[in-house]
């Protein structure tokens, strides 16, 4: 007997089966469908597989889907079994969200959840939806899920410089970084203006009020462009990681690692920031280093408290946080950058109090060694 094609499974369909009869312990999978900005599809793009998947006889339930009372995204859920969402009463308000724990009950093969960086409601067991989908995953329940690039925490402030408008929700490049697939679904920047001109997207009263805003081609092209690059960046790790695996000889060399030094300081998360984003322009590793001088040992609970977040603040986008001991920093930076393969050092503008600071300054110690590249990154978030 021959097969019709459409029937043999796919190499994905064939690692789920294997995740099933691992038994209970396997975690499910993660599927993330990436988008540059609201209305690219990602929400109709996942809907299509969860279909797709229940026609091959997958046992698939929409956990939480956000149709804004879009047609084609509600004719796409089609036959999937929807879960009842949670209803809860906030301020007299009754808002909902997905119920997980019946998704965990119903324990389905695949769960659609839409909205990766929502913040939950008030009182619930979670304070973003990310967490939710953490606990299907752990119990063994494969996800697709959606997010947009201006979600992820270490753009959020080129977005608002781009857009204008401040990113509220957001989420651990960790959770994109950590998926076991991304996804990107991309349109052209004038192919999105349209659907949103002809109501597809937002409803009349709002469409020009968005195409004349958020959605100006320029910025489009600019989160489209984040975005391509986030995603090239996450195939180039699985590659690296894949070659590793298989013991293949790379050909091109691992490129030097970038250093960004960590106080207490208020502005220490946009400098941590930009010196993600330099490493992820040269496609290598960000690592967080904090040098603990003398004087630090009398900091009081607020410093510490601070260095601490700020700590977990790299650690969320994908750092290794090194702590050293040293009374002069510059050399202890050095000694890291030499251990750890760093070509590049970024810090913040030094504090002036003094005039001679500036040239006792970290800054100007790391450049007279000659030995890495500086950043100094101003209070204007310029190098």
């Amino acid at each position: 007997m021959v097969m019709a094609k459409d029937s043999r499974p796919t190499a994905e369909e064939m690692l789920e089966r294997v995740r099933l009869q691992a038994g209970q312990g396997a975690r499910g999978r993660l599927r993330i469908y990436l988008g540059m900005a609201p209305g690219v599809g990602k929400t109709y793009a996942m809907l299509n597989e969860g279909r797709r998947r229940k026609q091959r006889g997958t046992d698939v339930v929409a956990g939480f889907v956000e149709t804004y009372n879009r047609p084609l995204t509600s004719q796409a859920i089609g036959n999937l079994e929807v879960v009842p969402r949670n209803k809860i009463e906030y301020k007299g308000v009754i808002l909902e969200e997905m119920d997980t724990e019946a998704v965990i009950v119903r324990k389905p093969q695949v769960a659609l959840v839409d909205e990766l960086a929502h913040t939950n409601a008030p009182g619930s067991k979670h304070e973003k939806r990310y967490a939710d989908v953490y606990d299907l995953l752990d119990h063994g329940i494969t996800v697709l899920s959606t997010v947009n690039v201006q979600h992820l925490e270490s753009l959020a402030d080129i977005v608002e410089t781009i857009t204008g408008v401040p990113v509220r929700e957001r989420i651990p490049d960790h959770v994109v970084d950590k998926a076991d697939e991304v996804e990107i679904v991309d349109m052209s920047p004038q192919a999105l203006r349209s659907r949103i001109r002809h109501g597809n997207v937002y409803p009349p009263e709002r469409a020009q009020q968005a195409l004349q805003s958020f959605f100006r081609e320029g910025n489009l092209n600019a989160l489209r462009e984040l975005a391509l690059r986030k995603v090239a960046t996450t195939v180039e790790e699985d590659l690296e990681e894949y070659m590793e695996a298989q013991d293949i000889d790379a050909a091109w060399a691992a490129g030097e690692r970038v250093i960004v030094t960590v106080d207490d300081s208020p502005d220490a998360q946009r400098v941590i920031r930009r010196a993600w984003r330099l490493a992820s322009r040269f496609q290598t590793d960000l690592i967080a280093v904090f040098v603990e001088t003398p004087g630090w040992a009398g900091s009081g609970p607020e410093e510490r408290g601070r260095l601490e977040q700020n700590l977990r603040f790299a650690e969320d986008l994908g750092g290794e946080v090194v702590r050293v001991q040293d009374s002069d920093p510059a050399k202890a930076l050095l000694r890291v950058a030499r251990s750890k393969n760093a070509g590049s050092i970024v810090i913040g503008a030094p504090r002036r109090r003094l005039p001679d600071l500036l040239r006792r300054s970290i800054a100007s110690k790391l450049m007279r060694a000659g030995q890495t590249d500086v950043y100094v990154i101003t209070g204007t978030d310029d190098e």
